[in-house]
């Protein structure tokens, strides 16, 4: 268990150190500000009420859950894997006394708290941004909601993270895996469009599950479908990325 923390600490070391962490918390904020001058201008301009302090934090979710969170968590995927193999750190780290399972579970612990970070970050900065300059209309339970909202998303977000790892260990080429990524990404999501019946299998799909958690009475059975399926698609991403590691000689 020593191994472990100290190689996940020296992952999350990595991380902060890098630019891409950085360009995430910037992108971020700028989203923030975006949609806050959105709101205010066709509040201003065009008399419309907007969004009120407790329906802001939900719309930014909305808005980042396709979109910078996936890409960003692709990029830092890809960079703690493909990026290391290209500069040969990779052995390096092996050379220290930590198995392979822990070094890889390690890497995708550091990934998740990155982004449970993003995901705190944005609650906090939309949230104070909704008190501030949103109609003060949130309540104890909105607010609740909100919380849970952002942390759920944390898990079908590392369930594209690790697909996106296995793409990783199965290709060299870290540009490859993030077109092809991409490409995957949107063609998951062109086929819920075609395939309404089978939304629910796509891993694409699960990202907008926080919807269920939004509405006062949870659909327990849609809930327990979802958290059944995610924890398969993780299981086997998991599983298939860890052989593909094991294999690899550095």
């Amino acid at each position: 268990m020593d191994a472990f923390r100290a190689t996940f600490r020296n992952e999350i070391i990595k991380l902060y150190k890098k630019k891409k962490a950085i360009a995430a918390v910037i992108i971020s904020l700028l989203v923030i500000v975006a949609g806050q001058l959105l709101i205010s201008g066709v509040r201003y301009g065009l008399g419309i009420r907007g969004a009120g302090s407790a329906d802001f934090p939900i719309l930014i979710l909305s808005a980042v859950i396709n979109t910078i969170l996936p890409l960003f968590t692709a990029l830092v995927a890809i960079d703690s894997f493909s990026g290391e193999y290209a500069q040969n750190s990779m052995r390096v780290t092996l050379t220290r006394p930590v198995s392979r399972i822990k070094l890889f579970s390690a890497k995708l612990a550091a990934i998740a708290a990155f982004i449970l970070a993003m995901l705190l970050l944005l609650l906090v900065f939309s949230l104070l941004a909704g008190f501030i300059f949103n109609d003060h209309s949130a309540t104890a339970a909105s607010v609740s909601r909100t919380v849970i909202a952002y942390l759920i998303s944390l898990p079908p977000l590392m369930g594209l993270a690790a697909g996106i790892v296995l793409l990783a260990n199965a290709l060299k080429n870290g540009i490859s895996v993030f077109f092809l990524a991409v490409l995957l990404f949107i063609a998951l999501k062109m086929l819920a469009l075609f395939f309404p019946h089978y939304t629910a299998l796509f891993l694409t799909s699960q990202l907008d599950w926080y919807n269920l958690f939004l509405i006062d009475q949870w659909p327990l059975a849609r809930i327990l479908r979802q958290i059944l399926l995610m924890t398969g698609w993780g299981a086997m991403l998991f599983i298939v990325g860890f052989y593909l590691f094991d294999k690899k000689e550095f």
